[in-house]
């Protein structure tokens, strides 16, 4: 078989490569089931020298580090400055109750992404800017800017303008700086909505964190040690609105991600813009509801699970969205031979995508399945990309990018047959092993 090249145009296909007759292909994604299916010999792409992972930078990894590790102490300082304010008891109970909230929230946001997920020391970097930098700047910024908006108004309720405007407001864009972030960082794989949405979910996440345990300090400490209060306040903001954050920040995160996958940086940057205007205005409604007092329930019920509803509603199209650009752009790869018809639905449905685990954790192949899954998600984003490139602006930095594309997608490429020789190379051992006894 000759090596593949690359490819100037993507409209005109992916990367070519010489057809040759294959064996038994892997199982339909409807009919997924053990057995002796394959061979080792199935598809058996060579594995090129241009295929290997490419070293990133030093310099880049090193600055990585150094950031992931400057928000890591900012985090820890932050949080070492509130045990001191409310004191270590108080802190750690609080702190304790705290992280029964973030779990669900990060629990949610993995299942999620789980199809194609995102680094950890990316996320981990994302839940200290939400919970150190993020909260440090609310803080500090809507201290000047609770003023300013009292100017105009002395006779306004300091409390309502600052839940209401000044919350929503500075929170909103702290939180949000975090997201941009993230973008640039990883700007190769941020290349979805579902991308934008775990990152600011994440970011989110580790903001509640931290507010949660001031605002159960506050309790506490308001009720003189009494739990009565300690355990309301928790009802309220740790069981019956986990997500609220998540919520607001999520959708800056999807117009984040959207305008990753179709445009250039300046679109990024007016989609942040945008993004910004629906995560303030439903940061704001959810805030306002707390003065209506004894309506509080009432509307928690009319308004507040109704926008529940719509996130969860809204996270299963962008979820069909993707599995159908996937299958889309996988299908591209069917003709030069490097996907099996059969092989795109298992990878972009969800239920192709389980069925083809339970299959693989037959024969103890359950994780390789699952890199198998992620690299062929990887492609579909990357081809996109590609795509949207081809027609992009021209300049050395987009030519640039765009080369750099086409390097990434022969990598995933050669990944993927890598990872699927490795797997139907444990299937036929599994096969060849079960049918020792018979003989």
């Amino acid at each position: 078989m000759s090596e593949p090249g690359h490819w100037r145009d993507p409209a005109a296909g992916p990367p070519q490569q010489q057809p040759h007759p294959a064996p038994t292909p892997m199982p339909q994604a409807g009919t997924l089931e053990p057995g002796p299916r394959a061979t080792p010999n199935y598809w058996s792409h060579p594995v090129a020298e241009l295929a290997r992972k490419k070293p990133r930078s030093s310099a880049v990894k090193v600055s990585n580090i150094i950031l992931l590790c400057l928000l890591g102490l900012v985090t820890l300082l932050t949080l070492a400055f509130f045990a001191v304010s409310i004191g270590a008891n108080v802190f750690l109970i609080c702190g304790a109750l705290a992280l029964i909230p973030l779990t669900i929230c990060v629990t949610t946001l993995r299942w999620i992404d789980k199809w194609e997920p995102e680094p950890v020391p990316a996320l981990i970097l994302g839940f200290c800017w939400g919970a150190g930098m993020a909260v440090i700047t609310s803080l500090v910024v809507g201290s000047w800017v609770q003023p300013l908006l009292m100017s105009g108004n002395v006779s306004a309720d300091a409390d309502m303008v600052g839940a209401v405007i000044q919350a929503p407001l500075v929170e909103e864009i702290s939180k949000g700086a975090g997201v941009l972030l993230l973008f640039f960082l990883r700007r190769k794989t941020f290349d979805g909505p579902i991308d934008g949405l775990v990152y600011a979910g994440i970011i989110a996440a580790g903001f509640a964190f931290t507010e949660n345990i001031l605002y159960f300090g506050q309790a506490l400490q308001e009720a003189d040690g009494a739990a009565g209060g300690l355990i309301s306040i928790f009802v309220l903001r740790g069981l019956m609105s986990p997500f609220a954050h998540v919520m607001f920040t999520a959708v800056l995160g999807v117009c984040v991600g959207f305008a990753a996958r179709n445009g250039e940086t300046g679109m990024v940057l007016i989609a942040w813009c945008v993004g910004l205007i629906p995560a303030m205005f439903l940061h704001g409604l959810w805030n306002s509801s707390s003065f209506l007092g004894e309506n509080f329930f009432a509307i928690y019920i009319l308004l507040q699970v109704p926008l529940f509803i719509m996130f969860i509603v809204g996270v299963i199209l962008l979820r069909r969205s993707e599995a159908k650009l996937t299958r889309l752009r996988l299908s591209d790869y069917v003709p030069s031979g490097w996907f099996t018809p059969q092989e795109v639905p298992m990878l972009a449905t969800g239920g192709g995508r389980r069925r083809a685990l339970i299959w693989a954790k037959t024969f103890a192949a359950g994780n390789i399945m699952k890199e198998f899954i992620r690299l062929a998600t990887r492609l579909a984003f990357t081809r996109h990309r590609l795509m949207v490139d081809a027609k992009g602006a021209a300049g050395t930095a987009a030519a640039a990018r765009f080369a750099s594309g086409q390097e990434q997608e022969l990598a995933l490429l050669h990944q993927i047959t890598s990872v699927r020789g490795e797997l139907l190379g444990r299937h036929s051992a599994a096969a060849w092993q079960a049918q020792q006894p018979r003989l």
